[in-house]
């Protein structure tokens, strides 16, 4: 989980709110912009002599990652979604 002690979270705000900010809008650019950001983050963090326990440890962050984001908006507006336009089976 990505949840971290309240009194950690706040160093981090300022530099995320300028990463959003400067993030385009444009949807084509948008995920470029995104991956470089989380790859060059990975890069500044581990360096470039990663040993294989590095590179697992990434791999299990970004896995959580996509799960967490998956468990925490994806499903709920798949759900709205089946509410409001009926599920696969409904024809």
């Amino acid at each position: 989980m990505p949840y971290i002690p309240l009194k950690d979270r706040g160093q981090y705000i300022e530099a995320i709110e300028t990463l959003a900010r400067l993030v385009p809008e444009d949807r084509m650019a948008r995920p470029g912009h995104l991956n470089y950001i989380v790859s060059m983050l990975i890069d500044r963090i581990y360096g470039q002599e990663m040993r294989y326990a590095d590179h697992n440890e990434v791999m299990g962050v970004l896995h959580c990652v996509a799960a967490e984001f998956y468990r925490r908006k994806t499903a709920p507006y798949e759900d709205e979604k089946i509410a409001s336009d009926g599920d696969l089976d409904r024809w």
